[in-house]
């Protein structure tokens, strides 16, 4: 970090002993915590700093500050002016991007090449936000079109709820925070973010780039809440929306305590590929090995299934694993490292643990399947061949959120549709074919959200609307489509009965 960017990032912590002393953001203040909380690098496992460890006593005040005050200083400001403020944001973030791209590499163990696309995809996002005005604008109802509606129409409003807690994951903790951030706000609501407690620090320098800004600063805070007092937060009765990215478990706690909200909740995912007998070999081993080990399989679009027709089975299982031992494992700040490590130690232990339960239940590893030195593991391939045993296989039925995928194969088309389908998620799948005509017979049975034709999922920033559907959420993550969740509908009807506007023949 230079002097520059020491000095614009000054306000958002203090040095100590234990590296930095972060403070959480309110309402344009920056706040300690009585308590506080470490947090690590999963890279060596090394202390970067803390973090306030605010209890829902310590905001409750605030929450009522911006439900009574701050909700309406975005509201009332104009349109245009939003969307300057976010073309700002955007540029601050470009000056800035060299402190962001070390804070993803650090605090969430992402190879400069992926810390960079995901700050690119915060920049583009921000900057993309005119395109959400599509789905601003309300619409004209005539009223003649019933008996019972004549001399009468309406106008129909869409206005913003009020106040968005917006809940980001630790494996894009910049990207979310700015894409729920980005649409909240075109749609002039207020915002508290809640970042992820393993990687937090990209959106308390968030805070710090929204308050240069000029954004409101009465409209927005970033408060690092553990989950264990959550539970109050979200079921707090003045916050209108909850904007979730986490596990399938995550969202059903939520969604109990939190009662009749508007939900979007982008959950679990694991994604199926489905490789056709007629697919390019060489191109589907390739992508679907990418899908793998990509930011070690720590993605909800990750490929953790390969669906195989059974003529194409060993050569498609054969090059993947020619592509995952060319990947190598280490320290991210290493330009050479194609694949850093996972984000927590319990994390490896899942992943061993759905290797274990694989093996005892007559899988085989092909390749992969040893954990390294402390929070880095081989990208693993396990082949599956007794099909009866997938219902009870932990990497079946669970998202292992660590880089293994199983692979097995299918006899026909309805087979591959059924295995993609017994699963409880419904994210994303891929499909790798050339026949159109099957593709499209596939296509139209699979229960997914979003499905990749010759192509492995990319969210990307949410050109195209992405959401699950099962345990995998509510609602979309877009541009456009996004914006509709944060949108209360509002009709007003006029009545013009007997003042002679309308002379209908009847």
């Amino acid at each position: 970090m230079n002097k520059d960017d020491r000095d614009f990032f000054s306000d958002i912590f203090e040095e100590n002993k234990l590296g930095k002393r972060y403070k959480a953001f309110v309402l344009g203040k920056w706040i300690f915590g009585r308590e506080e909380e470490q947090i690590f690098s999963p890279i060596d496992t090394n202390t970067i700093g803390t973090i306030p460890k605010l209890t829902y006593d310590d905001i409750e005040p605030y929450i009522k500050e911006l439900y009574e005050s701050g909700k309406w200083k975005i509201r009332n400001t104009p349109g245009y002016k939003r969307i300057e403020y976010l073309e700002k944001m955007a540029k601050l973030i470009e000056e800035h991007r060299e402190d962001f791209i070390e804070s993803l590499m650090i605090g969430a163990g992402k190879t400069r090449d992926q810390a960079a696309g995901e700050v690119n995809a915060s920049i583009n996002r921000l900057k993309s936000a005119m395109l959400d005005l599509r789905k601003v604008y309300g619409e004209y109802i005539p009223g003649d079109w019933d008996q019972t509606t004549l001399e009468s129409e309406s106008l129909v409003r869409k206005e913003p709820y009020g106040i968005v807690l917006a809940i980001s994951p630790f494996n894009y903790p910049l990207f979310d925070t700015v894409a729920k951030f980005t649409y909240s706000v075109v749609a002039g609501n207020a915002v508290i973010i809640k970042p992820p407690t393993q990687v937090p620090v990209p959106s308390l320098m968030f805070a710090r780039i929204a308050e240069v800004s000029g954004f409101p600063k009465e409209s927005l805070m970033v408060l690092t809440v553990p989950g264990s007092e959550m539970e109050k937060v979200v079921s707090d009765p003045r916050i209108g929306v909850i904007s979730l990215t986490g596990s399938s478990e995550t969202g059903k706690k939520v969604l109990k305590a939190g009662g009749i909200k508007r939900y979007i909740m982008e959950l679990g995912g694991g994604d199926p590929a489905i490789v056709l007998d007629d697919a390019d070999i060489d191109e589907a081993s390739r992508l679907i090995s990418t899908g793998i080990y990509s930011y070690a399989g720590q993605r909800c679009d990750a490929i953790k299934m390969i669906i195989a027709h059974h003529s194409v089975k060993d050569e498609l299982k054969k090059k993947i694993v020619e592509n995952l031992a060319k990947v190598k494992v280490g320290d991210p700040r290493d330009p050479n490292t194609t694949m850093g490590p996972l984000i927590s130690k319990k994390a490896v232990e899942e992943m061993m643990k759905g290797i274990q339960d694989a093996v005892e239940k007559g899988g085989k590893i092909l390749y992969g399947g040893r954990r390294l030195n402390g929070n880095y593991v081989e990208p693993t391939l396990i082949e599956i061949t007794d099909k009866s045993k997938l219902n009870s296989l932990l990497l079946y039925k669970e998202e292992v959120f660590a880089p293994v995928a199983i692979i097995f194969n299918y006899a026909n088309e309805d087979e591959a549709v059924m295995l993609a389908n017994n699963r409880k998620y419904g994210l994303d799948a891929s499909i790798f074919a050339k026949d159109i005509n099957r593709i499209r017979k596939i296509i139209r049975y699979l229960e997914y959200g979003a499905i990749y034709i010759n192509d492995i999922p990319r969210h990307g920033i949410g050109y195209y609307p992405y959401g699950g559907r099962k345990e995998s959420g509510i609602g979309r993550e877009s541009i456009a489509y996004s914006i509709e969740e944060v949108m209360a509908i509002k009709a007003i009807v006029y009545n013009y009965r007997g003042r002679r506007i309308f002379e209908y023949l009847i």
